[in-house]
Order: C-alpha cells, then structure tokens, then sequence
C-alpha cells in the first residue's frame, strides 16, 4: 500500500481516536504548586519579583481552604480558578494552579505527528494533523479561530515570526544579493579552510564559542558556516548534526548564559539549605555541571565527527559522508530542504563587487548587541541584535552603490527563502502549547512514586523528560514542567531510604532532567532548534532527524550508564 494511503487512514483513525478522548475520557486535574522568592514590601505587604517587575500578592487563603488543593481538585470536573495564592501551614506562600492530562492518551497529538513526519516526510501536513488532533480532544472545533489564531498572537510566538521570516530572512537575502556570503566563503576557504575537516572544525569551534543555546547558538551559527561547508562538500547532514548538538548541550556545560537564572526559580524545595536562596541554587547549577554527561559527550560526539571520526555517527551519517564524498550531493535523494533555491544561490548584480567584510561586520554587530544587551540587561535582545545586522547590511550595500531596487529585491527573496520554514517553526509552537494543555508531560511525571528504588530514579526522570521533551519540542518547558515535581521527589525518595550524601544525590537527579529535556528537544521533529537547524544549513528536516537521533542516543545512552553508577557508588 502506498504510504500516503497509510498516512491517511492513520490520520483518520487518529481523529476518531481525538473525538472519543473528548467525548468519554475524564481528566484528570492535578494541583500545581508555584513557589517564588516572597519578600515584605516597604508597607509590609508580601511581593515577588517577576521578569524584573515587582508583582504585590494579594488575596491569600489558607491552603486546606482552597479549591485548587489537590483533595479539592480531586473532587471536582471543571475547576473555577486559574490561579490562587495560599499559604501552607509552615506559613510559606505559594501559588497554585489547575492542570489535567488525559492519562496515554494525552501523547496523542505528538505520537500522531511524529509517525506521520516518518512516514510522509512532509512536515507542514504532519504538524497540522497534530494540532487538529489535539484540539479535537479539548472539544476545539473552530481550529483557525480558537487554536492557531490566539496562540499566534502570544508575544513569544510573534517574536518567533517576526525573527525568522522578517529578521532572518531578510538578512539571509540580503547577503544572497550582496554575495556577502560567498565572498566570506571564499576568503576562508583561502586562508583556514582546506577541506572537509577544517570545515567542521570551524563550524564546531563557532557552536561551543556561541554557548547561550537554543534558537539564538543554532541560527548564528548555521548561517555563518552554510557558505564555507558548502564550498568545501560537506554534507547537510552532518553539517545540521554539529550545529544542533552545539546549540543546547553546550549552554548547560558553558552556563554562562540565561539558563541558570531561570532554572533556578524551578528548582526550590522547602527546607532544603542547599536549595534555600536564588544564589544558592545557582550555585548548585554550577556545581551539577561535571554531571551533565549528555551534554559533554554530544558536544564530544560533534567534534569527533568534525575530524571525520564516525564511529558513534550511526548509518546514515557516514553514509552521507561518503556521498558528498564520492558524488559531491550535499543532500540525499529525493531530500526537500528547507531553504528555498532563492537563498541557495548568488544573484549579484552587475557591476556591484563583494567583500567579505560585508558578512563579517554585520555578524560582528549581530553577536556584541546579543552579548551586551545579556551583559546590562540580564538577557539576549535577539530582535535587537537581527535587526541592527540587517539595518547595517542595507546601508553597506546601498554605500556601495547597491540600487534600493536590488536591496528590496534582496530582501523579498529572503523573505521568500524562509517562508516553509518560518510556517513549520508556526506549527510546531502551536503544536507544543496543545500537548502542554492535554498533559503528556504532566501524565509521565505522575507516574513515579516514592517507592521506587533510589539507584533507578535519575534514569527514570532522563526517560520521562526525554520523551516529554520529544513530544512538545522544547527543554525549557520540558524543565518547567517536570522541575518543581522531580526536585521534591528526589529530596523525599533520598530522605526516605537514608542516602549517605543527599545533596550529591538531588545533583544527578538535576542533570539527569536538564539533560533528558535537551536530548528530547533536539532530537524532536517539531522543535524550533531541530527546525532551525535544518533551515540554517540547508538540510532536510526528517533528514536531520534521522540522522541526529542515532549519535544523540549514544551519547544518552551513556550518560544515563553514568548517572546510575554514580548513585551506586557515590550516595
């Protein structure tokens, strides 16, 4: 049978499935607990502090009185609250809110998308099918007017668009137009780069230089090496492989980024000293950091890969090594890439002469406006780091004599080389929002209990995290979610059973959900980083996937080997 007629009867199948989850199963609501640093205003009145903004707390109730208390939720269908702050019987102030998983079948929606990604190798359509899917088990009928739209108008959402297809895009042309690109391609290919190794080598080195991680690392970096990897036969394959294994894996190994400072506020455990203050547990950030095994040997896998070492490459890696090799095709048959031929291709116009200096100093303004504006402001101004670059290429080609004609033209072919892209990136941060409301993650971390053994805890949460990661596209949300639920079982599982060294013990427990978050999210079909990864260097994205997931388990593999021999030994 041929495989989009599978495709279709597993999407119709799927829908049926979606329905009856709407129609019969129950949620199942389970208490969420916020806690936050609490301090007294200068009128005695309890306030903390969020994204820099003093926020009062108001209208407090004992926690025994709520109805968002899990005995309370419990009992009800449909909660009446979406948020309440109370205050437990030690005094501590939380905030509680509702959330609800559909048991399995709240996996639905990513496990539909992935299959039909697999199958199909078409993407748009897969992603789609996921979030019908999903919104046809939260009873969402209307799916432009209540689903795409309003999580379209989320301003993280905007921002993403707003980067990627004007930003991006419109830079990614311009250089096209300039021949930017290839001019720098060319130049260190005269001086650095001599072949496919050297070429590798410097796309690596740029990956661990840029550590800040996510979507920021990814699209520095892959836009920066396309040009000189391209030139030297290096296949996209490999290429998409070492830009996204030095994106994430590194910024929890080099955490001198926004990582620490956001983790920390997930990770408080009351009446743990260790945990006690945001400095404290930044602190402990740092000091898990030697057992971040997943992120240092994905960053060592990548550089072994750079020296055309492919022994833990897996299949498909060393096969396209050996096509670019021997017939100088950077992409397999029949691959779709997700950078249109306007980007692939140089459309100088006549007369105008390119210079390197036209790639190197807008990225130069690129990289200082995202590093000083993380240095005075607390965090990377991307937007206005994208937008000073392009600001600055416009007015380097029109100094040169570049008719306004040609820089618009430029910049609409940009604007068209990333538009799928940017349409993917659309689809798969809806996609993520659906499977956080239905639950998947929420359903996998219920399943521990305090009874487990404590040897087998960090593997288990490196599991769950992986495939909650996996199946919404993002660590940050995966640490969100399974954060403030792990580092309470860790204490209580360490507690209980009288581990020698307990705080050694919560260390791993960290990594191992930190860890498990960024193997998932690199690994997924519908993570922005996975996606943009394949855009920047040109790759087909299932492609990518493919190939990056057999190297990326390797390396979770034996990170997990570690985490369990560590706690044998050393707690």
């Amino acid at each position: 049978m041929n495989k989009n007629v599978w495709a279709f009867f597993i999407l119709i199948f799927g829908l049926c499935l979606a329905q009856y989850v709407n129609l019969y199963v129950e949620k199942t609501w389970l208490e969420q607990s916020y806690i936050y640093d609490v301090y007294q205003t200068d009128k005695g009145k309890p306030a903390y502090k969020y994204k820099g903004e003093e926020i009062k707390i108001t209208d407090v109730v004992p926690y025994h009185s709520s109805p968002l208390n899990q005995a309370n939720l419990s009992a009800t269908e449909q909660p009446l609250l979406t948020q309440q702050w109370v205050e437990k019987e030690d005094g501590q102030l939380q905030q509680l809110k509702p959330a609800f998983h559909f048991g399995l079948w709240s996996l639905l929606p990513a496990f539909l998308t992935v299959l039909l990604c697999l199958i199909t190798r078409e993407p748009l359509t897969a992603l789609f099918s996921g979030i019908v899917t999903g919104a046809l088990m939260l009873g969402e009928y209307d799916i432009t007017d209540s689903v795409i739209i309003p999580n379209l108008a989320q301003q993280g959402t905007a921002a993403l668009l707003l980067l990627y297809l004007w930003l991006l895009g419109g830079l990614l042309g311009l250089w096209s137009k300039t021949g930017a690109a290839q001019a720098f391609a060319d130049m260190m290919t005269k001086r650095f780069v001599r072949g496919q190794r050297s070429a590798k080598v410097v796309s690596w080195i740029l990956g661990v230089l840029l550590f800040q991680g996510g979507t920021m690392s990814t699209v520095l970096v892959g836009t920066t090496v396309r040009p000189l990897a391209d030139k030297a036969k290096v296949s996209h394959e490999e290429m998409s492989y070492i830009v996204d294994s030095t994106a994430s894996p590194i910024a929890a190994v080099l955490a001198f980024n926004a990582w620490p400072a956001y983790v920390q506020a997930l990770i408080f455990v009351p009446g743990v000293s260790f945990l006690a203050t945001e400095a404290d547990r930044i602190a402990f950030f740092f000091n898990s950091i030697p057992f971040s095994f997943y992120g240092i040997f994905a960053v060592l896998g990548t550089l072994l890969l750079s020296l055309n070492i492919a022994t833990f490459s897996g299949r498909r890696i060393k096969e396209a090594h050996i096509r670019a090799n021997t017939t100088g095709q950077l992409d397999a048959p029949g691959a779709k890439p997700l950078s249109a031929k306007e980007l692939q291709t140089c459309d100088v116009p006549k007369g105008y002469n390119s210079h390197y200096l036209e790639f190197i100093l807008p990225l130069v303004t690129l990289i200082l406006t995202a590093v000083l504006t993380f240095i005075f402001m607390g965090s990377p101004k991307v937007n206005w780091a994208f937008g000073a670059a392009l600001m600055l290429s416009v007015l380097m080609a029109l100094g040169k004599g570049m008719s306004l004609m040609n820089v618009i033209d430029g910049f609409g072919n940009g604007l068209k080389g990333v538009v799928v892209a940017s349409v993917i990136l659309m689809l798969a941060v809806i996609i993520g929002f659906i499977s956080k409301e239905i639950g998947g993650g929420l359903y996998l971390v219920s399943l521990l209990g305090e009874q487990l053994p404590y040897w087998l805890l960090p593997v288990t949460l490196q599991l769950i995290t992986m495939i909650i990661a996996f199946s919404t596209g993002t660590s940050w949300g995966t640490f969100a979610i399974a954060f403030p639920l792990a580092m309470p079982l860790a204490w209580s599982i360490g507690d209980s059973q009288m581990l020698a060294n307990p705080e050694l013990y919560m260390m791993i427990c960290f990594a191992t959900v930190l860890n498990g978050s960024i193997y998932g999210d690199q690994c997924s079909p519908i993570s922005d980083t996975t996606i943009l990864s394949s855009m920047t260097t040109g790759c087909d994205l299932m492609d990518h996937v493919k190939s990056q997931i057999v190297p990326a388990t390797y390396a979770a593999t034996i990170a997990g080997s570690l985490w369990t021999a560590c706690v044998l030994l050393f707690t």
